[in-house]
Parts: structure tokens; sequence; C-alpha cells
């Protein structure tokens, strides 16, 4: 039997790199998949579902509580359960603090953290209907941990989801609802790509922080994100997991 067989996974950000990577496996594995993202992308639910299971695209800009709540009420609507969350969805800013903008600071802040506050205020409230309760994965960073230039509002979501991710483990402990979150390195994606400049050169500036000198693929987190969301993590919640290359151990 796969591990997630009748299962509903329930997805933010899951158009593109990690969130996609993460909706492909989980979908292999059996379970119901529920994109929440901005766009509908007709061929990213087409591989989903060419996975053999059922998708739903539901729109959802993470920033609006209203709109999560909503996303929340469909899934479990169209599919009766809601068995894994994962809060994925997010920014990056670029600026020094004195030259950053409240407005951008709040953006980053409302869609990084915000965001992952009220998708776990609804998806915890449907959990704790359910006698089998239900797992819940954030997606953190190595900025969780340490800090680089230019990016205050970044460094300090993900700071704050590793607290807010503690405190809804702690919470919910004896509800048979874990809650764990993942501290990615540096990963091929449109989020980071996008934001890369310098193109080889900041390239190969990014592989040299890590250990092992490369970059992480979405599909590296994708399995963590199964790990921590499946039975065979059944005795870990409040878990911060750097899969980083080796970033922090230096």
């Amino acid at each position: 039997m796969k591990r997630f067989e009748n299962k509903v996974a329930f997805i933010t950000g899951g158009n593109s790199g990690i969130g996609k990577a993460a909706a492909m496996l989980i979908a292999r594995e059996g379970a119901k998949v529920v994109i929440a993202d901005l766009k509908k992308n007709e061929t990213v639910l087409d591989e989903i579902h060419s996975q053999g299971t059922d998708v739903l695209f539901v729109p959802c800009d993470v920033a609006d509580p209203g709109v999560l709540e909503q996303a929340i009420n469909e899934t479990v609507k169209t599919f009766g359960s809601l068995d894994v969350a994962l809060n994925n969805a997010g920014i990056v800013d670029a600026a020094p603090i004195h030259e950053k903008t409240t407005e951008e600071w709040n953006r980053v802040l409302n869609i990084n953290l915000s965001g992952v506050f009220h998708g776990m205020k609804y998806q915890i409230a449907q959990m704790r209907r359910q006698p089998a309760g239900g797992s819940i994965v954030n997606m953190g960073s190595i900025m969780s941990q340490v800090a680089e230039s230019g990016i205050a509002a970044y460094a300090a979501s993900k700071h704050g989801l590793v607290g807010l991710t503690k405190v809804a483990a702690l919470e919910n402990a004896t509800s048979n609802i874990r809650v764990n979150a993942i501290g990615p390195g540096y990963i091929e994606t449109p989020l980071l790509m996008d934001n890369a400049a310098g193109g080889s050169e900041y390239r190969s500036y990014m592989e040299s922080k890590h250990a092992m000198k490369r970059l992480g693929k979405p599909e590296e987190i994708a399995t963590a994100f199964l790990f921590l969301a499946s039975e065979d993590a059944s005795f870990c919640t409040g878990v911060y997991l750097p899969v980083d290359g080796g970033y922090l151990i230096q």
C-alpha cells in the first residue's frame, strides 16, 4: 500500500519549485492533492493527475486569511478531509534595512510568516475535528538559523516560522497532529534563480556556501517533506530539519 493512500494533501505555492516537487511525490504515494496558488496552471495539474490521483486547484493568496479559510473549506468539501498540509508559499526581499520600505517589509512578513500562521489556524481547526488528526510541514530555510545581508524581512520571517512551528507542535501534540519544519539550503528553484543577480558567478558563490559545493534540487526537499508528513516520522514533532548540503555545519 502506498504511504498516503486515501490521504488529502494541501500545498501552498504548489505551481513550481519545491511545492510542485512535493505535490508530484505525494501524488505518486497515493494522496489526493490540492494546489493552493495565485493562478491556475493546467500543465502542473495535468502532471500531478498523471500520477494516478485526483487533484484540485484552489486560488489562494496566503496573505489573505479569508482566502486561506475558503481554500481549506473547499478542500474538505471536495475530498472530505485534510490530512497533510505543506505551508510552502514564500517570497524574498533584497535591500538593506535602512533602504527597505515598510511596504516591502510588511509584504514579506504577511506572506512568509502571517501566511503560515493563518494557514495553520484553519488547518489545525480542521484536523482537530478528525479522529485521525493530521500532519503539517512548514517551509523554513537555512535563514531560519543564520542570516545574510539584504534579506532582513526574509530572515526574520523564517526565524519566526521555526518558533511558530514549535508552539503549534506543543499545542497539538496530544491531538494526533504533528507540526514540523524543513530548512532548505539554496535550492535550484524559480524563486532563487529569478532573484539571483550575477549569473554564473553568483551561482558559483551560492554553491560554495554548501559543504557539498552544489545547489540542492527541489526533489531533495520534497523527499524530506514526505518523511515528516508520513507515519515514518510518527514520533517527530516540533522538529526543524535542515536539508542544506552541509551549509550550517561550516
